[in-house]
């Protein structure tokens, strides 16, 4: 088996346990957590420099998860690459709990920006980037953005800026699953253009299969040499991995019963 079949399995296994988490805890953005799953695999299993036993090294690469409402798919790569116990896994959202519904700073190792409220993650992962700079740091930046979120003006003030700091370590990654809160994206405002959008302003930008381990990973490695910021339109799938879920903006607020539950898991060749 390829390396890369090893990361599609490790999606289809992230997903089942995004299903149970949300049965159980009663959380809604399942379809949302779905659709980054594989973005997710890619940063955490190939792509970022990170240590989960030195999870605040200095010259460790940041992953600003700006998407919050999806923070269950980050604490399960996050708890599967050994950045804190199962037990605070499966407490998650309970009284109490360590691991709320949006990722807060610190809180866990490996969560570095408190999220939820959405247009911050790019202009924090700037400041980040553009501290590298000014330290003379290798790390990189990446931002994992929701589609809706590019909405809000923050997110150009940051697109603006970037490319005139020459910030060629800071990224941008996209999760264009075509759906925001109450509608279509494209519906709400004219999105469909991102890569054009960010190209004119200075970005190198380019789109990607968001399901498609190895294109993603290839996508990142293959702007070494660029002496700009990159932003990589991801295209995917809301509720990605379980048929009764995909393109349903339903699963933005939907929990699954016990009987949906079986069926996924089924789906997912999960036990």
């Amino acid at each position: 088996m390829s390396a890369y079949q090893d990361l599609i399995q490790l999606s289809k296994q992230i997903r089942g346990k995004l299903v149970q988490i949300s049965h159980e805890a009663k959380t809604p953005h399942l379809g949302s957590s779905l659709s980054c799953v594989d973005i997710l695999v890619a940063l955490y299993w190939d792509i970022l420099n990170l240590d989960p036993k030195n999870p605040s090294d200095s010259n460790r690469d940041r992953l600003i998860f700006s998407k919050g409402h999806a923070a269950s798919a980050l604490y399960v790569a996050l708890q599967l690459k050994g950045f804190f116990p199962k037990k605070i896994l499966d407490d998650y959202a309970k009284p109490g709990a360590i691991l709320s519904e949006h990722p807060v700073y610190k809180s866990v190792p490996g969560i570095e920006s408190t999220s939820g409220s959405l247009g911050h993650g790019l202009p924090i992962g700037l400041g980040i980037a553009l501290a590298a700079k000014i330290q003379n740091k290798d790390y990189k930046v990446f931002v994992l953005m929701s589609d809706g979120e590019c909405n809000e003006g923050s997110v150009w003030e940051a697109a603006m800026l970037a490319p005139a700091q020459q910030l060629n370590n800071l990224f941008v990654i996209i999760d264009f699953n075509k759906w925001q809160a109450t509608g279509r994206s494209e519906e709400v405002t004219s999105i469909s253009s991102l890569t054009e959008k960010f190209s004119a302003f200075g970005w190198k930008a380019h789109d990607v299969d968001g399901h498609n381990i190895e294109e993603i990973i290839n996508s990142i490695k293959s702007t070494s040499t660029t002496k700009v910021p990159t932003a990589i339109i991801a295209h995917t799938t809301k509720g990605k991995g379980v048929s009764f879920m995909e393109d349903d903006n339903n699963w933005h607020y939907r929990i699954p019963n016990e009987e949906e539950l079986i069926k996924a898991l089924s789906e997912l060749k999960i036990k």
